[in-house]
């Protein structure tokens, strides 16, 4: 083991700590002037582990294993141990992967009620501030409110009567590409309110067979079908697309 006294030139390296248990690891800073001995009680602190179950082996930072410090009198600068190494640390005590498997850990649940009851919630809190949904408004904002939704309303009926059953669509939904297909449906659902209609698509872009929770508003082929607010369906001459593959295209 004499080859592990050579001359330390460079008087710091860093290098990335890991643990048998913990993989993410943190960045830390070590002389190269100290005995492995002395590195391995410094790592106590960041591992948790006693320096006397440690072994230490270098890793380069191609991740490939460089060689294991196991001389506890050596230095550390006289293993080739170079800045963003990592430097992990076996512990014969721990399992791999204890402290990062957590599906036996138990999860803790709170029902809606009792989450209710509680005082020192996120949801207390807004309600005794009088914040977001529990924000208090005026009669005269409450009527505002009220008929920018009336307004809203009637504007989204008035453009569903124009969309009938039958008629060719294209959704435009902003952010998205266009898809196109037939109308199926125009109307008030239960699963939201306001106006919406239900397209069959010519392609296998959509959600559902035409139900929404259980309802049936229409009948379609398995994720041939959505629903879209009238706002973003705009009806007219739509025909299915040809996607005009020659036999050159097809593979």
């Amino acid at each position: 083991m004499a080859e592990h006294f050579s001359v330390v030139t460079q008087s710091v390296v860093t290098v990335r700590v890991t643990s048998t248990g913990n993989t993410f690891g943190s960045e830390r800073r070590f002389q190269k002037d100290l005995t492995v001995a002395e590195v391995k009680g410094k790592l106590e602190l960041v591992t948790g582990s006693i320096a006397t179950n440690m072994k230490l082996e270098a890793y380069s930072k191609e991740d490939k294993l460089i060689c294991k410090l196991d001389n506890d009198e050596a230095l550390l600068g006289s293993y080739p141990v170079d800045d963003g190494m990592r430097l992990h640390v076996v512990d014969s005590t721990v399992r791999l992967g204890e402290f990062e498997d957590t599906s036996k850990v138990e999860k803790f649940e709170l029902s809606e009620d009792a989450y209710a009851k509680r005082s020192d919630s996120v949801r207390a809190f807004k309600e005794r501030n009088k914040m977001g949904r529990f924000k208090e408004i005026s009669p005269e904002e409450q009527q505002r409110l009220d008929e920018e939704k009336e307004k809203k309303l009637e504007a989204e009926k008035q453009k569903a009567d124009s969309i009938k059953v039958g008629d060719r669509c294209e959704v435009r939904v902003p952010e998205q590409l266009y898809k196109r297909g037939e109308v199926k449906y125009v109307g008030l659902t239960d699963f939201k309110e306001g106006y919406w209609v239900g397209v069959q698509y010519d392609e296998p872009v959509g959600k559902n067979d035409g139900s929404v929770k259980g309802k049936q508003y229409f009948e379609c082929p398995e994720k041939y079908g959505g629903f879209v607010r009238v706002n973003h369906v705009e009806v007219g001459d739509f025909p299915e697309e040809d996607l005009g593959f020659s036999d050159e295209d097809e593979i």
